[in-house]
């Protein structure tokens, strides 16, 4: 993962950049599965709240500081120290894990083989996959014959991936933790809260600068408060687990989600810097709420030796989710628009009485700047399409926080098929 995040900053061409991208998504996307198993095997139930809590700010924060960061660098440095400075961050958690991590005796086994058969059609899967959700917009979906192609390719390699991992001795990734009900709820809620999550964390940036204008660092501060809320709530979160049905707590975070969404569905154009940075901490808020008791009691209710599967199950989920929120998100965006684009045309008009009058008003400006009065009936039109573009994304934009809105209280319902946790308190 370090050495390509180096070749990455350092790629002369796009062609290379997207091989030491791959490179380094294969290297790192081992780490938070891994990492998230070894938490839950490592401390015992009555402080894997907590320490799931401690674990998520690192998880969480990450992608919601992330633009703050980014914004800065790329406005003050390069675009390429964004993978340079992972550099140093490597050999020092080589050395911390070397040091520090070992494998509890009791669950350790020796790898007779790998299924090599299974991970190929886990790649070639997700990897297809991922290809159409990233281009599937940009492509026109299903009217592109890649788009199909690609489509076709990843559900049958999928396909052929469950059929392969229910059937070896030894899968690469064993679907049978999906016994437990309350895993394979959890796992799917994942998938809902990654899709809402991340589709608001691309959203709010877009509108930012799109929008309002802002410049990617100013972006970059809108979201920065959020990642301060999740640090303030995960910890909260983790030490009511055991105190609290942590269903409750999780859907108190889905609520707070809901309600910070529905604030951000109400914004104006003439908003300032605080009416837009306040849904996005209250969001951060129910970040922590959600996170860390639904992982927690999802990955809580398999066996411990299954911890492994069930992590990185769970996490590959995680990730689908988010990157189909991005997707439907930015098509909802970009179709929508087009949509109130259109509605918004038909009432801009020389024939509409405040049409023509404030296209009189805009042509003399343009007269008294030096322009004749030809090049100024150009200009104004030119200006009004301008002004009906930017409202039709404006509306756009808050026809999908509504959307969010709606995916957050979604998500309650379902708490009711996951089982109350053993150690959590019965309800009053």
């Amino acid at each position: 993962f370090t050495l390509s995040s180096v070749a990455a900053g350092a790629a002369p061409t796009l062609e290379l950049l997207i091989i030491a991208r791959v490179l380094q998504g294969l290297g790192g996307g081992s780490l938070i599965p891994l990492s998230q198993a070894i938490v839950m095997e490592t401390f015992p139930p009555k402080e894997q709240g907590m320490a799931m809590a401690v674990w998520g700010v690192g998880i969480m924060v990450a992608p919601i500081l992330g633009p703050l960061l980014g914004g800065w660098i790329t406005d003050n440095w390069s675009w390429r120290w964004i993978f340079y400075i992972k550099a140093p961050l490597g050999p020092v958690a080589i050395l911390l894990g070397y040091l520090f991590i070992q494998d509890p005796p009791g669950l350790r086994r020796e790898i007779t083989r790998v299924d090599w058969r299974g991970l190929g059609l886990l790649a070639v899967g997700i990897g297809a996959l991922q290809v159409v959700l990233d281009r599937g917009q940009r492509e026109d979906w299903f009217s592109s014959r890649l788009i199909v192609s690609l489509s076709i390719l990843a559900l049958a390699a999928l396909a052929s991936f469950v059929v392969r991992e229910l059937t070896t001795a030894e899968p690469i990734l064993d679907l049978r933790v999906l016994r437990h009900r309350t895993f394979a709820v959890g796992t799917g809620l994942v998938v809902l809260m990654s899709a809402a999550l991340y589709g608001a964390v691309v959203l709010s940036p877009l509108y930012t600068q799109l929008v309002m204008g802002y410049t990617p660092l100013w972006a970059g501060l809108v979201l920065a408060p959020g990642g301060l809320a999740t640090m303030i709530t995960m910890p909260l979160a983790g030490a009511l687990i055991n105190r609290i049905d942590p269903r409750w707590i999780l859907g108190t975070g889905a609520a707070v989600g809901a309600l910070a969404m529905a604030m951000m569905a109400t914004l104006t154009l003439e908003a300032d810097f605080w009416r837009i940075m306040w849904p996005r901490f209250i969001q951060g808020l129910g970040i922590g709420f959600m996170f860390v008791p639904l992982s927690t009691v999802t990955l809580g209710a398999v066996e411990r030796q299954e911890l492994g599967h069930a992590s990185s199950l769970y996490n590959v989920m995680r990730n689908l989710g988010g990157s189909l929120g991005i997707a439907v998100m930015s098509t909802f965006l970009e179709r929508g628009a087009q949509v109130h684009q259109v509605r918004l045309v038909a009432h801009v008009s020389a024939y509409d009485p405040e049409t023509w009058q404030r296209a009189q008003m805009l042509a003399a400006g343009f007269v008294a700047r030096g322009a004749d009065s030809h090049t100024a009936q150009l200009q104004v039109w030119g200006a009004l399409y301008e002004v009906v573009q930017r409202q039709a994304l404006f509306l756009s934009f808050l026809d999908d926080f509504w959307r969010l809105a709606w995916m957050f209280l979604f998500l309650i319902p379902f708490l009711l098929l996951m089982r109350r946790p053993r150690s959590a308190p019965a309800r009053p």
